[in-house]
């Protein structure tokens, strides 16, 4: 049996892949520190005894873990995955973000694995034109866009110094069932969410005209069960639905009428569009989950979103105040 760790596995998009190894009969083993995923995530392959769970701070790896060492293919998620508070604390993000990944390459680089997967993000395009492929120019607009890039370069460092086989995913705007709930202001599903759940206003910002390339997370961690088992490597591909919605669009969807505008953020692209051409050509796919049938499965399960913060538009302001100061 193979033998895949999850890095970041009992988060949201890796949770989700780990659900996909094991459909696919995988030995799966996970580090998370739980700072953004949580148990339940995984809680019924735990109670079902079939996967192996070691809950590790991943700066904390050490190349002698015996645990590490009977690793096939590594998926590697675990970092930071907020933006807006990226620019109150940039020295964290790159802790976070680079050297946790440059530690988790260190451990492998004794040991041989067939690939490491990473989840990179498309905030290294910044404000793009679109659709934009993977060879756009790098813009990074803010230390977390800084943080998610320079853990991918020290990748692909590892793979030309090492032969270390890497993949790269830069993924798009991810959604869907398990998102994060906790912690610091961020993506838009979870901030609605549990705006629905205390019947609070929606805080749309901007005109809501703004668009975004939306992924089901089982769209994307198909992805990455592909990316880890092609024979390529050193391959880098944009993951989105390649098909942008306007917020305004999401929110019509989500059939909720109280709604509020907060003022747009510089350095946010007006749209995100993925070209998704490469990786449809390489790996052979592509996404099946539309935006409707996508937040349809969240709504059924939108009690999950009853233990995130509630963001109104106060918290907010307080919350993206340096980020005006400093971006704006």
């Amino acid at each position: 049996m193979k033998t895949v760790l999850i890095t970041g596995g009992a988060g949201f998009i890796g949770s989700h892949t780990v659900d996909k190894f094991l459909k696919h009969n995988y030995k799966v083993k996970i580090i998370d520190n739980l700072s953004g995923g949580r148990e339940e995530n995984i809680q019924h392959h735990v109670k079902n005894k079939n996967l192996d769970v070691e809950i590790k701070d991943i700066r904390k790896v050490k190349k002698n873990w015996s645990f590490l060492k009977d690793v096939d293919y590594v998926i590697h998620f675990a970092g930071i995955g907020d933006i807006v508070p990226s620019i109150n604390n940039p020295k964290k993000y790159i802790s976070n973000n680079f050297h946790g990944t440059l530690n988790l390459l260190e451990v492998f680089r004794s040991l041989r694995i067939k690939k490491f997967v990473y989840a990179a993000s498309s905030s290294c395009y910044g404000l793009a034109s679109t659709p934009t492929s993977e060879n756009h120019p790098i813009d990074l607009q803010h230390p977390y866009a800084l943080s998610k890039y320079l853990g991918e370069q020290v990748c692909l460092n590892y793979a030309n110094s090492y032969k270390i086989p890497v993949n790269s995913i830069r993924i798009f705007n991810a959604y869907g069932t398990r998102s994060k709930t906790s912690g610091a202001y961020g993506a838009v599903f979870g901030v609605f969410l549990k705006q629905i759940l205390s019947n609070a206003p929606l805080t749309v910002v901007g005109d809501g005209n703004q668009s975004r390339d939306f992924i089901y997370v089982t769209d994307l961690s198909n992805a990455f069960y592909k990316a880890a088992t092609t024979k390529l490597t050193k391959k880098i591909w944009n993951v989105g639905s390649s098909n942008p919605q306007k917020i305004n669009n999401l929110v019509k969807l989500l059939n909720y009428n109280n709604i509020i505008y907060i003022p747009d953020r510089p350095g946010e692209p007006r749209i995100t569009h993925a070209n998704i051409n490469l990786i449809k050509k390489d790996l052979n796919w592509s996404p099946k989950i539309s935006l409707k049938k996508g937040i349809k499965e969240m709504l059924k399960n939108i009690d999950y979103w009853k233990s995130a913060p509630l963001w109104t538009k106060s918290k907010i302001n307080n919350a993206t105040k340096n980020w005006f100061r400093n971006l704006g």
